[in-house]
């Protein structure tokens, strides 16, 4: 086992392993930007060292500075988190080459399922449905015969990257042209990729994902899944489990197709498989994410397996002490991300010193955040601010649950969108579970959504 980890990132995924490795008797060293000084990583960390200017590009994705750190400290293994560097091959490849253990699967398996296109064509060679579309390649002309193959509507998606960024859905060919060059202008700036890929259009549609872990030894263990369909531009805001519509039959069938693909690309440790299920219950994969997920504290909440603990324990060589068979998730969970933004002035990031702070409490109320009273929330980075997650044992009082913790949660001095979610909470199509991936903006009366992962 290692006995001291580096942990690559900031916020509260930062506190939440450094949290684990302190129950498991492991050194943590942190690693800041000049903005998060007086982060709550930086405090808790045995050590901690600053890496760079506050943009993320000088600290949290300079590769070098975070290995030098790792080295003169005499870390054995670096925690990636999610964000960042988690799914950069290149990080893992070099984690590799100074001797240091990445916790996440080889730099082979996260090239090979970073590239969207090429992850379906992986999926496909290993008999797991996709959805139809095809790769953008030649001129333009010949990317435009291809969008007439596929069909309108079609979405036009970046193969790199993620967070919604680099997809246009294009509803008739006229509009094809003008979509496509600004989505590969948007890959090119947000991925260093321009990179792109057509994909047949699903409406409506549900996200539904299952938690995996892997070991070394080729054991794999699905730990359920989650219903993660209610997102704004693309990107998750509430998530539970089980997912509410979901029968035991298509369960079943949705755990046999995550096996078969974590086992045809020789997945270890923690990783999520995202299915897209339309109207007629068929489901297709979407995408891999090779990392730790956000809302990975729904899944431990309903199966009672730390999953931090368990990514440590596999990159260390350690095998898997269950298996499928041995997990029966009971009750429910559910997760709602609050983010320091004005859902009232058209989702506008917040930032600034927090004045007051009261954090819900109770049985089966977990508040997983980095902030504190008098903390200054920094403008660089993503605007998540707390993931706060309540489980139950049934859906009905888990929602009521989650109800009664979001009034409780006072957070003064920023903007942030805990009412938002209230509303979430109290509408009928949420309560009944029919809900798809359209319904936020539905709710906002907007245009929907596109298909995607993140």
């Amino acid at each position: 086992m290692f006995s001291k980890i580096l942990i690559a990132n900031r916020g509260e995924i930062a506190v939440r392993i450094i949290r684990a490795c302190r129950e498991m008797g492991i050194s943590t060293v942190a690693v800041f930007s000049e903005a998060d000084r007086d982060a709550l990583h930086v405090n808790l960390a045995d050590e901690s060292l600053c890496i760079g200017g506050p943009f993320a590009a000088d600290s949290y994705l300079n590769m070098l500075s975070i290995l030098s750190a790792a080295v003169s400290t005499g870390a054995q293994a670096i925690h990636p988190g999610y964000g960042f560097l988690a799914e950069n091959a290149r990080f893992a490849e070099l984690c590799e080459q100074v001797h240091i253990a990445f916790i996440g699967p080889s730099p082979t398996v996260i090239a090979r399922m970073g590239e969207k296109d090429t992850a379906k064509t992986h999926m496909q060679q290993a008999g797991i449905p996709v959805v139809p579309g095809c790769d953008c390649v030649g001129e333009l002309d010949e990317v435009k015969q291809a969008a007439a193959q596929v069909g309108y509507p079609l979405l036009i998606k970046a193969r790199a990257g993620g967070g919604g960024r680099g997809i246009r859905l294009v509803r008739e060919a006229s509009a094809f042209e003008a979509a496509y060059l600004s989505a590969a202008s948007e890959a090119a700036s947000a991925f260093g990729d321009g990179g792109l890929y057509l994909e047949k259009y699903l409406s409506p549609v549900k996200h539904i994902e299952v938690q995996l872990l892997c070991d070394q030894q080729g054991n794999v263990v699905c730990l359920g899944e989650r219903e993660c369909s209610v997102q704004r531009k693309n990107q998750k805001l509430l998530e539970e489990s089980p997912a509410p519509t979901l029968s035991a039959a298509k369960r079943e069938e949705l755990f046999a197709l995550a096996e078969r693909a974590a086992r045809a690309i020789s997945y270890t440790n923690a990783g999520t498989l995202e299915f897209l299920m339309d109207a007629d219950q068929n489901l297709y994969f979407c995408e891999m994410n090779t990392r730790l997920q956000v809302e990975h504290p729904v899944t431990e909440m309903v199966t009672g397996i730390d999953l931090v603990k368990w990514q440590i324990r596999v990159a260390a060589g350690q095998p898997l002490s269950f298996s499928t068979g041995d997990i029966s998730p009971s009750g429910c969970a559910i997760e709602c991300r609050i983010n320091a933004e004005d859902p009232d002035q058209n989702f506008r990031p917040s930032c600034g010193k927090i004045s007051l702070l009261h954090v819900p409490g109770g049985p089966w109320v977990r508040f997983d955040s980095a902030i504190y009273q008098e903390y200054e929330v920094p403008p660089y980075y993503d605007s998540l601010i707390g993931k706060l997650v309540v489980y139950a044992k049934t859906r009905g009082e888990a929602i009521r649950k989650m109800q009664a913790a979001l009034c409780e949660l006072v957070i003064e001095g920023i903007s942030h969108n805990a009412d938002l979610h209230k509303r979430v909470l109290s509408n009928r199509d949420f309560i009944s579970g029919r809900y798809g991936t359209q319904f936020l903006a539905e709710l906002f009366g907007q245009a929907e959504p596109v298909q995607v992962g993140g």
